[in-house]
């Protein structure tokens, strides 16, 4: 079970993989008498390239998760091997699984091309996410977010990836988070919230492309035109999301808690 003074990784792993509350618990504080002082390293990589919290959000156990906080686990550490997708947060775990969901699968073609402003899309996208079976998944990522550093460079990661679920799961679920992401702006008197920022990296990205796009006519380079219309169209997607949770992310928050509160209480 154990190797040297520590519990193996493959042995932890498999207890939160479990999800064993009280059995992580006890080899975390590693003070019960038959462990002999043993205990495990919440940050101990398994061998396939991923840590506990990986392994948790995986599963979607805020409970674990919290616990592992608390013991010192770190959200920062990324995935690394080669058995592993590389460079993965919990954080994306989470986001990733997320978008898996059934819901979202089956009602959500996240692969078309938009040739103008989907509101239709983006609308049903986080009415989606409200629904009360969405809530554990919204909880996961918001918890993870908390603790990660640079929310707002890995939301931008996802923008200009074109992931648009990827990033309208993060901006709801951590909205609170970003909003608190200040910057002080060179000539203003006023800081920016996460939500400035991320829609003025936006808005730049699109007058870059509406600058570089007359020069590409015909030819060889009308395939890159179409290119950057798809991406112009979809950043600007991506700037009515931002704008939408950015006006109405509080709200939607509190809707979430409360609705999936009276579901509770309807079923017991």
């Amino acid at each position: 079970m154990a190797w040297g003074l520590i519990i193996t990784p493959q042995t932890f792993d498999f207890i939160v993989a479990h999800n064993a509350l009280r059995c992580a618990k006890v080899v975390l504080e590693g003070k019960a008498p038959k462990l002999y002082e043993m205990r495990a390293n919440p940050n101990c990589m398994s061998n396939y390239g991923y840590f506990p919290l990986h392994q948790a959000a995986e599963t979607f156990s805020v409970d674990m998760i919290k616990l592992l906080l608390r013991y010192g686990a770190s959200a920062n550490l990324r995935t690394s091997g080669q058995k592993v997708i590389e460079g993965l947060l919990p954080l994306h775990v989470a986001i990733e699984n997320t978008c898996m969901h059934k819901y979202l699968e089956d009602n959500l073609l996240t692969d078309q091309k938009h040739k103008q402003v989907d509101f239709d899309f983006i609308y049903k996208l986080v009415h989606l996410l409200c629904l009360p079976e969405m809530k554990i998944f919204l909880d996961t990522t918001r918890l993870l977010a908390d603790y990660t550093d640079n929310v707002l460079d890995e939301l931008w990661n996802y923008i200009k990836e074109g992931k648009l679920v990827h990033a309208a799961i993060l901006l709801l679920a951590a909205q609170r988070k970003i909003r608190t992401c200040a910057s002080s702006k060179r000539n203003t008197n006023h800081n920016l919230s996460g939500f400035d920022i991320i829609k003025d990296r936006i808005t730049g990205s699109i007058i870059s492309i509406e600058t570089e796009g007359p020069g590409l006519t015909g030819g060889k380079n009308s395939k890159a035109r179409k290119q950057q219309d798809d991406m112009r169209m979809f950043f600007r997607n991506a700037l009515v999301l931002n704008s939408m949770i950015s006006e109405a992310g509080e709200a939607l928050d509190e809707y979430i808690q409360t609705h999936s509160e009276v579901q509770i209480f309807l079923r017991s």
